[in-house]
């Protein structure tokens, strides 16, 4: 399966990150959080969030945004942003792509944006000041789903059973 990969940004609340965990388990989708955070890995919220898929996810920590970049040279990066151009929709997405989301109060760092416009994307919304910008949990599952269906779903259930019928009985 190709690589895909969601970095946050400095993420601030506990209930966000636990349900990116969760989407990121369920998806086999690698998570790399960039510190500082605004809640202790720990946090009941957090752990309460992302239920009991811990054990299926690959997580790496770094200490600021220059340890990630370090550490992740030749990636395909793209930044989800309120700021940018372009539609997260008209990406072609390729193996070992960086997703990246900034913290929930202020997204990320504007000089990043400002050094890689042709990278910063965003997932269209209202035009209204009062909407500022999506939850974050909800934009990361948005564009993991979007670079999984451009993939076709690699290693993937793509159908389910029922518990209690057979869809073949009913044919």
């Amino acid at each position: 399966m190709a690589t895909l990969n969601i970095v946050l940004v400095e993420p601030e609340i506990p209930q966000n990150t636990g349900n990116i965990a969760r989407t990121c388990a369920a998806t086999g989708t690698r998570l790399h959080i960039i510190e500082p955070m605004g809640f202790k890995i720990d946090d009941r919220k957090l752990k309460r969030a992302g239920l009991d898929y811990w054990h299926l996810l690959d997580i790496t920590y770094y200490k600021n945004l220059e340890d990630f970049f370090e550490k992740n040279k030749g990636g395909q990066f793209r930044f989800f942003t309120t700021k940018a151009q372009h539609k997260y929709t008209e990406v072609d997405y390729k193996d070992d792509v960086f997703l990246f989301f900034g913290k929930e109060t202020k997204g990320l760092p504007e000089q990043l944006l400002f050094d890689n416009p042709e990278k910063c994307i965003r997932i269209p919304m209202i035009n209204d000041s009062s909407a500022r910008s999506l939850n974050l949990s909800n934009s990361v599952a948005i564009a993991v789903y979007e670079v999984l269906r451009q993939w076709d779903y690699p290693d993937l259930l793509c159908a389910g059973k029922l518990t209690q019928f057979d869809w073949e009985d009913a044919e």
